[in-house]
């Protein structure tokens, strides 16, 4: 299969654009505060890394078996219910972290005689591990909508270049990988929605 100039280079950057999310979902997943999130970052990192090698094969004129959609499908039905699950266990440990830093607010608000450190350490090492916390969540809505923005980008370069191939073969590689680009960033704004990161 001879490539046109203007198919080669649109392949050049959708390489390039393939490599940048490689390189950025590795990265958030080692960031991310959230290990559910950075479960599922490093599984579409996979799934980006699979796409890389797809265009790379079709720059050197080969064109490569596309996996079933369904595979894709399930892989993100499963992810967003481990998403569900852990919500619902993170909101159960929040109650019982309240539950019980309620009790001890309460314990070192009538100290009993012997007690030093009456100036209150308790409450400032909660308010610490609330902030914490806090800054956990930011920094993994963060990495969020900054991949959210990425998977954007890269599905609008998908969809202008499909239309610039002649090969019926190329563009239905090129359609795959876009529908599954698609399926990221749905994944990415559902665990957003669900941990009110999204506005």
């Amino acid at each position: 299969m001879v490539l046109s100039q203007k198919e080669s280079s649109l392949l050049k950057d959708l390489k390039s654009q393939e490599q940048l999310c490689v390189e950025k979902y590795s990265k958030y997943a080692s960031q991310a505060s959230d290990s559910q999130l950075s479960s599922m970052l490093s599984q579409i990192g996979q799934i980006e890394q699979q796409h890389l090698s797809t265009i790379t094969q079709l720059e050197s004129g080969t064109i490569p078996q596309m996996a079933s959609s369904s595979s894709a499908q399930s892989s993100s039905q499963s992810s967003q219910s481990a998403s569900a699950s852990s919500q619902s266990s993170a909101s159960q440990g929040s109650s019982s972290m309240s539950s019980s830093g309620s009790q001890g607010s309460s314990q070192s608000a009538s100290p009993t005689a012997g007690q030093s450190n009456p100036d209150g350490g308790g409450s400032l090492s909660s308010s610490a591990s609330t902030q914490s916390m806090n800054s956990n969540k930011q920094n993994d809505s963060f990495i969020c909508s900054d991949i959210l923005a990425t998977e954007k980008h890269v599905s609008g370069i998908y969809n202008t270049s499909i239309f610039e191939f002649k090969d019926a073969n190329i563009r239905n590689a090129l359609n795959h990988i876009q529908k599954e680009e698609q399926g990221h960033g749905e994944q990415i704004y559902n665990y957003m929605q669900q941990n009110n990161m999204y506005n």
